[in-house]
């Protein structure tokens, strides 16, 4: 009778399923040497362009050759975009964001290249380099054909899978540490105004108008 209640009791109870154990795989962030590389491309090629316009916006802006003003406005307005999305791609590639602005930016840099050297082809534009214009054209293209070989690499594609970095948050320390951020700049104020006040004027630079009049014999 006992062993028939227990196997009634087997019978009606609910049975346990094990469930094996799957084991998650670790992600990891570390940062690919792909997308450093990327990265460093992108920062390099917009710190390259804002040292080229920098060095050429006096020779734009000088009287004899200045070109029509909406024209200048226009080609400054077109190169910041310019150096932004170059920085910004890299940036949002490094972060994991995503590589969609890179190719867009990559794609528009090599369309840009080639109509470049039509153009230049055609219209017979004098070349002040040593280096022929089909080579200017490739040593141009290498570098957005860089960055979309970098950013269609293997490690590439698993670190935007893995998704953005997560950001940790950190306390403000002017909010945590207000009465000495009050202090320090209360002490650095009076010690101007000090300086102001109490540092004596050297002579012959009082600005004393009736210095700057010049007699002629």
């Amino acid at each position: 009778m006992a062993i028939s209640v227990l196997d009634a009791r087997d019978a009606f109870a609910p049975q346990q399923m094990r469930v094996p154990a799957v084991a998650t795989p670790t992600t990891s962030r570390r940062i690919p040497v792909a997308v450093v590389a990327a990265g460093l491309v992108g920062v390099l090629q917009a710190v390259g362009l804002l040292a080229v316009a920098l060095s050429g916006l006096d020779d734009v802006l000088r009287p004899a050759g200045r070109p029509a003003g909406w024209l200048a406005a226009g080609a400054l307005v077109v190169l910041a975009g310019w150096i932004v999305l170059c920085a910004g791609s890299a940036a949002a590639l490094v972060d994991g964001s995503g590589r969609s602005l890179l190719r867009g930016v990559a794609c528009a840099e090599m369309a840009l290249v080639a109509v470049l050297l039509v153009v230049a082809t055609i219209a017979s534009v004098p070349n002040p380099t040593p280096v022929s214009l089909p080579a200017l054209g490739l040593l141009a293209l290498a570098v957005p054909v860089g960055k979309l070989l970098l950013a269609g690499a293997p490690s590439t594609t698993r670190w935007i899978a893995q998704g953005p970095r997560t950001r940790v948050r950190r306390p403000d320390p002017v909010q945590a540490h207000r009465v000495l951020a009050t202090v320090t700049l209360g002490a650095i104020g009076a010690a101007l105004c000090a300086l102001t006040i109490l540092a004596p004027v050297p002579a012959g630079q009082a600005g004393d108008p009736s210095e700057a009049v010049f007699t002629q014999d």
